[in-house]
């Protein structure tokens, strides 16, 4: 009997998926860490450690987890302690790459609603503290998780594989924990990244509306405006990247939700249950989501695909002059 659907589609789509994300999400640091992207210190703080959490989460999510179990089905990647801390890492990164895209939010939000607090906050060094405080709060965070596994098997004395234990959905610490994980990735995420591009969107559109009153239109010429001009480019980056988060965590979402008021338990093993195709699915998604901003880059950012362009006719034309 041939596999599930479902695993099917795992097994080509995580290669895949690796082989495209990696290299895009290298490729983005190495453009907005040269600096000459033309956006400020600020945000491209924020941009680049939002592409290392999303690069690694595909190397432990994608490579050392997905693809290792289908290719690499004996490493020594499946001994228990290595994998309970391939585990807790590989959850890390996925609760940095999701929180620093709220730092993000949040740094946007203060920047052009907040103009006062704007040139305190909306610095390269409050950046670089801000990113620092939450990727060292959410791997705090996470350090139990290596807990919560158990051998699968033991082999010769040796524990094998890792499997979640059944006190963790009975002992009331790990029932409060799996709630705080919950409400902390992605209930809480979902919530500010809304609440906070509503709060932007109003502020623009009421700030054009006051700028254009305020210019007036003279016998109907149109007349190029640098501040509406930048603004529109802010939204449309900031809307692209947290519009894409949003579409692409909503099933898991919605998986969290079924699980936490269902009686039932993460990771399911058969694989022809619908609840099990929805849980795969937004696994699918959510490891998507980490390589989705490189081509956001690149179609709203006319200077990113400049230098995008730069950096494929350098090797090119290095290739070229070898052969002449």
């Amino acid at each position: 009997m041939g596999q599930p659907v479902i695993i099917q589609i795992e097994n080509i789509y995580y290669p895949v998926l690796a082989t495209v994300g990696i290299p895009a999400n290298l490729v983005t640091i190495v453009i907005l860490s040269r600096g000459s992207y033309g956006l400020s210190k600020c945000i491209t703080r924020y941009l680049v450690a939002m592409a290392v959490a999303d690069l690694l989460v595909l190397i432990f999510e994608v490579i050392l987890y997905e693809t290792k179990v289908t290719h690499f089905p004996y490493s020594f990647l499946k001994y228990t302690p290595i994998c309970s801390l391939n585990q807790t890492l590989l959850f890390a990164c996925i609760d940095c790459s999701v929180w620093l895209t709220v730092a993000f939010t949040f740094d946007r939000f203060v920047s052009i609603c907040c103009q006062r607090l704007r040139t305190k906050y909306c610095t390269e060094k409050i950046a670089a503290v801000v990113i620092a405080v939450v990727c060292s709060l959410i791997v705090l965070e996470n350090l139990p998780i290596y807990f919560i596994y158990e051998p699968r098997k033991i082999i010769d004395n040796v524990p094998w594989s890792c499997n979640v234990k059944s006190s963790f959905y009975t002992l009331p610490i790990w029932v409060v924990f799996l709630w705080l994980e919950t409400i902390l990735t992605p209930f809480a995420p979902f919530v500010l990244i809304l609440l906070l591009n509503a709060l932007t969107i109003r502020h623009i559109v009421l700030a054009n509306r006051v700028r254009r009153g305020l210019q007036g239109n003279n016998n109907g010429e149109n007349h190029n405006d640098p501040e509406m001009e930048n603004r529109r480019k802010s939204i449309i980056l900031l809307l692209a990247i947290s519009g894409s988060f949003i579409l692409l965590w909503m099933v898991n979402l919605i998986f969290y939700i079924y699980v936490q008021f269902a009686d039932t338990q993460f990771l399911h093993t058969n694989y022809n249950d619908p609840f099990t195709i929805m849980e795969q699915s937004g696994f699918m998604l959510r490891a998507l989501s980490c390589c989705t901003n490189t081509f956001i880059y690149a179609v709203s950012q006319s200077k990113f695909r400049d230098e995008l362009k730069n950096m494929i006719k350098r090797p090119l034309a290095l290739i070229n002059c070898l052969f002449k």
